[in-house]
């Protein structure tokens, strides 16, 4: 595949994967600007399925997990957190939107506008940073996120 310009994203198999990197069949997709622009144009395909839709280029996605990740948190409790994703867009986070799943990975949801709310898993480094503010209660084992004077708990995913 070629590594730098465009190409054609017809004849390989898209994929985004849990590690929040795209893949064309098992190749990591190495150029950083096309990696962005399947991040900036990945959408639902109505139909439980993904879809990168570039003017009149739709190329079927398969997505590991999300189709999003978030890979910088930024703020505190006091001042409020932001999230940036893999598509470049900075948002506060939503602290309703948080939820924990299997092995307790952490994941939001992030308002797109036309492409909807897509869910968003977060990579280590923003998870480190973000589990450092979750308070634990010992006796349920629940947690909650302190953000701008407002405790969130945060459920688990099923």
């Amino acid at each position: 595949m070629p590594s730098a310009g465009f190409w054609s994203i017809g004849g390989y198999k898209i994929s985004f994967r849990k590690d929040g990197r795209w893949y064309a069949d098992d190749e990591v997709i190495g150029n950083a600007r096309i990696a962005r622009l399947f991040a900036e144009n990945v959408r639902s395909d109505g139909k439980g399925g993904w879809v990168i839709d570039v003017g009149i280029d739709r190329h079927p996605v398969t997505v590991e997990d999300t189709a999003l990740v978030v890979t910088v948190l930024e703020g505190d409790p006091a001042a409020g957190f932001r999230v940036r994703a893999n598509d470049g867009v900075t948002d506060d986070l939503d602290c309703t939107t948080l939820t924990i799943g299997d092995d307790n990975v952490l994941y939001c949801e992030l308002d797109r506008g036309e492409r909807g709310k897509i869910r968003a898993r977060f990579l280590r480094g923003p998870y480190y940073l973000l589990t450092g503010h979750l308070e634990i209660d010992e006796a349920t084992g629940t947690a909650a996120l302190a953000n701008r004077g407002r405790r969130h708990p945060i459920a688990r995913r099923s």
